[in-house]
């Protein structure tokens, strides 16, 4: 049986369903020709394969531009994160393994519900 990547990478035209279609969704926007992205790639992947039940995704931004504009990307690594599709956080810069193992958990514990049905609400208004 093989076994599954922790991290994925992923394209702009799938974005919007795996974000649509997962709780919580770390993303990584790298660049290949940037050393600290591949520095913080590997604790990423590291950190990604303690917790099978979020999804760890990796996009290259030289692959997707379009998706780099769209979410304001000006520099790299640049970790977002989302919940119920609703950004909680977006910062660029490498962060050591134990500040992604607290995001994690901030994350999880992050209660976004009331902002997401609201949200819901205006989008069947307008």
């Amino acid at each position: 049986m093989p076994t599954q990547l922790a991290v994925k990478s992923f394209s702009g035209n799938e974005f919007e369903a795996l974000i649509n279609e997962n709780g919580l969704v770390f993303v990584d926007f790298w660049a290949p020709w940037c050393a600290p992205c591949r520095q913080f790639g590997d604790t990423y992947e590291k950190v990604a394969s303690n917790y099978p039940d979020i999804v760890f995704a990796k996009i290259n931004i030289e692959d997707e531009p379009e998706l780099a504009e769209a979410f304001h990307i000006r520099s790299v690594p640049h970790l977002m994160v989302l919940k119920l599709g609703i950004v909680i956080y977006s910062e660029s810069g490498s962060i050591p393994e134990s500040t992604l193992v607290e995001l994690i958990q901030q994350a999880r514990d992050a209660d976004v519900s009331e902002l997401r049905e609201q949200i819901d609400k205006d989008e069947a208004v307008g």
